[in-house]
């Protein structure tokens, strides 16, 4: 985040409004993941899975080629059925499919050489999809798991989907990176829901652990803060290639092929850092941040017109009360009870490099600290109104009460914070982490499916609070 000028200003005070509801019963999330059961049990390739008939070049049996080809045929059967039936066309399987080493003797295909290119990527020259199973595929499988694999392929065929509808998903050579790999993110989605549902020959996703494991892995490759949008090798942030796959497990493949740039500009959250950015982003966690952020949570939340809870520094934990820290609200006097040297450890910033080494360096960024925050200053607005805090439904509200929070701040008067650039990510950062406050009810307690708190928080940030107490009520 950061503390500045009044750039993004708009007339008028935005407040925000939230409506007393009772139980679990009101809402849609808490039990499900976009309609299907939340389930736990190992994700990854099936014990039974048949050996893929593909012929793939430079092919060894380490554990990489095995995930990838057996991707690679599982994808081409989900898209066997869904190019005839949703878009009339005959499903054609790639041309060539090559494995190599980055780190190793060099490959090559119709886009060129393969010496240190950790990648995956297709290749429209000649049709063909090709990895690298020496050092991006044993990194990502190493971090989280065999999915990771399965997720990074899926996305590289929807290009090959791409190439096939054509002007059916309003692809031609003009079209920017950006829309490409949105519906890329987004056909990868709609493929993962096929294997949810227990479709797929080859793998098992669970919709919590497994589902949880594919979003952390988009995240591990989205671009870095500050990205333009229009840059020509431009991916998206984690909000955004998760906000593609979201919809692609929710809607299906027709949507993804709808993805164009008058779509992506109202929701898209990739930009580079404003002028007045000089910190990158990048805030302290201190005593002054956090009078910023108790002006700027004061200030969203005035329309509730609920008893604004005073931030207090104590051990993060309540007296003889609700104990979550680093961050606690305490209904007894309400307060939120903050510890901001964990806090401001919690703030420190992304070391991405670091990431990819597998590497835990315990800083998810500023506003991962600051969410953290209001989502128990989130929890005292709920109270002021009536509403529960210990079910799974108030922790979704609140996740959802945080993201209207998180769009309203650009847009306050008289405030100091802003949202930066990258800022949303570190979010999605915190809101995966299996100990995450921003989306658990007053006692600490969190739904399982990083799927659905990811999606609370989407679902605020998009919409504001409004569907927050309608959806999870």
């Amino acid at each position: 985040m950061r503390a500045g000028g009044l750039i993004f200003a708009v007339a008028g005070l935005l407040v925000m409004s939230l409506t007393a509801c009772g139980g679990e019963s009101g809402g849609t999330g808490a039990n499900s993941v976009a309609g299907l059961p939340v389930t736990h049990f190992e994700s990854g390739l099936r014990t039974d899975a048949p050996k893929p008939g593909l012929d793939v070049e430079n092919v060894s049996d380490d554990e990489a080629d095995r995930l990838a080809t057996a991707t690679i045929a599982d994808v081409e059967e989900y898209w066997s059925g869904r190019l005839p039936d949703d878009f009339g066309i005959r499903f054609e399987p790639v041309k060539s499919l090559l494995s190599y080493e980055s780190n190793g003797v060099n490959q090559s295909n119709g886009c060129g050489n393969t010496k240190r290119n950790v990648n995956a990527f297709y290749c429209g020259q000649d049709d063909s999809i090709a990895w690298d199973r020496g050092v991006l595929l044993p990194t990502m499988i190493r971090q989280f798991g065999p999915l990771s694999v399965v997720t990074v392929l899926a996305h590289e065929f929807g290009h090959a989907v791409q190439y096939r509808l054509q002007d059916k998903a309003g692809i031609n050579r003009s079209t920017p990176t950006i829309v490409k790999e949105q519906q890329a993110d987004c056909f990868a989605g709609s493929y993962y829901r096929w294997v949810a549902e227990g479709k797929s020959e080859y793998f098992r996703v669970s919709t919590a652990e497994g589902l949880n494991a594919a979003l952390s892995s988009l995240f591990l490759v989205r671009d870095s803060a500050g990205t333009a949008a229009t840059d020509n090798q431009a991916h998206g942030t984690a909000f955004d290639r998760i906000f593609a796959f979201q919809l692609g497990f929710e809607h299906g493949p027709k949507d993804c092929a709808k993805i164009d740039m008058a779509s992506l500009q109202p929701r898209l959250t990739e930009r580079p850092f404003d002028q007045a950015d000089r910190n990158e982003g990048t805030l302290p966690i201190n005593d002054t941040t956090v009078d910023y952020l108790k002006q700027s949570l004061d200030a969203a939340f005035s329309g509730a017109n609920a008893p604004k809870p005073e931030i207090v520094q104590g051990g993060g934990t309540c007296d003889a009360g609700p104990a979550t820290p680093p961050a606690s609200y305490c209904p007894s006097d309400n307060t939120v009870n903050i510890d901001l040297a964990a806090l401001a450890e919690l703030g420190k910033p992304v070391d991405q490099d670091a990431e990819w080494q597998g590497a835990d360096t315990g800083g998810h960024g500023d506003f991962a600290a600051l969410s953290e925050i209001a989502s128990r200053y989130a929890l005292a607005i709920q109270k002021g109104v009536g509403a529960s805090l210990d079910n799974a439904n108030a922790g979704l509200r609140t996740a959802c009460l945080v993201g209207a929070w998180a769009a309203a701040t650009n847009k306050l008067a008289d405030t100091a914070l802003r949202l930066s650039a990258g800022d949303l990510d570190e979010a999605i950062s915190d809101l995966l982490r299996p100990d995450s406050l921003v989306a658990a009810d007053v006692n600490g307690k969190r739904v399982d499916a990083g799927f659905t708190r990811v999606e609370a928080m989407r679902t605020g940030y998009l919409q504001g609070s409004g569907p927050c107490s309608k959806q999870y009520g």
